[in-house]
């Protein structure tokens, strides 16, 4: 049996840096359940060299253990632990096809954590039917309250299909700009365009769509990685994109807080309405054997209340120990959690 250590990801943000340890652990447990046949044992927070880090053991790791491994959000570096104090670095192949200011250059008001994206996306992937095809690109990812489209950077960073709606037109356009702009400035070979949907001469919003390549000779290829934002109601998603078309749903519930520039955020509202609205046109689009995870404020709903609803819908929400480890403070109006749900067969 091997011991590891993971080395954690420094994290900018002070508040998120404290949960890193705890978010890392209930994470590594999802992957291991998820495609490693429950095989990592004994994690643990230890301390060597007067450096932190998240150990565990297992017997053996394969290279496709190792992939997987490679893309856990919090993880900065990993080794293999001899005798009890030697460190033995552990070679990563990370499936990023991009620079990491693809995720981390948008700054603005009430931008979601890029560390803890990353952590969504992963254990959502986790929770899906098929959850090594991550590593294949085969997954194709919605999310249907986009915003700026932190999401969908991550998935385009891990070469997977993504689509998102946003009904704030400011951020639609920030996001079109943002992006065409990266592009250009990395010399990434790309098609970009902005239409109007319209259907019985009426319009139903706007869609920006890209088609880019990892590299020049993918994209002459026709290997292309494509990304989609749609500037219309979560609840209308329907309109836009064929049932059945996504494996993966990945969102940010309303937080139930006021961002900006004011003396403080005061609690607004609850992300069941929202929810109750959309999730019958969420359901549709998404493939059976697939999963949804949402992150919500806990002040303003209860897990027993969103899986439920879910429930509802014809999801079912594993109950696992992992699964309760995501909870954590981000400010003094939010503490953050993760719920995650797999579509049955009974939500056809």
């Amino acid at each position: 049996m091997n011991t590891y250590g993971l080395l954690l990801l420094p994290s900018h943000n002070r508040v998120y840096a404290q949960a890193s340890a705890a978010l890392a652990h209930a994470e590594l447990l999802v992957l291991s359940g998820a495609v490693l046949g429950g095989r990592l044992t004994g994690v643990a927070e230890t301390t060597l060299g007067g450096v932190p880090y998240l150990t565990f053991r297992a017997d053996g790791l394969s290279p496709g253990d190792i992939r997987h491994l490679a893309n856990l959000s919090s993880l900065y570096a990993l080794f293999e632990i001899q005798d009890g104090k030697l460190l033995r670095p552990v070679e990563l192949t990370r499936l990023d096809k991009f620079s990491s200011d693809l995720i981390t250059i948008q700054k603005y008001p009430g931008k979601t954590n890029e560390d803890f994206t990353k952590l969504l996306l992963n254990v959502t992937a986790m929770s899906c039917a098929t959850p090594e095809r991550l590593l294949t690109g085969e997954l194709r990812v919605l999310d249907p309250l986009c915003g700026r489209g932190t999401t969908l950077n991550q998935a385009m960073m891990y070469g997977l299909d993504a689509a998102g709606v946003e009904r704030d037109t400011k951020s639609f356009e920030s996001y079109g700009n943002f992006l065409r702009q990266w592009l250009k400035n990395n010399r990434v070979k790309h098609r970009a365009e902005t239409t109007t949907v319209r259907r019985d001469r009426r319009s139903l919003g706007r869609r920006f769509h890209v088609a880019l390549g990892e590299s020049k000779e993918l994209y002459k290829k026709g290997q292309e990685i494509e990304v989609t934002m749609v500037n219309a109601d979560t609840a209308a998603s329907g309109d836009f994109f064929r049932p059945a078309s996504f494996d993966l749903i990945v969102t940010d519930a309303p937080y139930g807080v006021q961002h900006g520039a004011t003396a403080r955020a005061t609690l607004s509202r609850s992300p069941l309405p929202l929810l109750r609205s959309a999730l019958p046109a969420w359901t549709r689009l998404l493939r059976p054997g697939g999963a949804i995870g949402i992150a919500w404020n806990t002040y303003v709903a209860r897990r027993e209340e969103l899986a439920g609803l879910l429930g509802d819908h014809g999801f079912e929400v594993p109950d696992a120990e992992p699964y309760h480890g995501f909870r954590h403070r981000v400010d003094q109006a939010i503490v953050r959690d993760l719920i995650v749900a797999r579509r049955t067969a009974a939500g056809d």
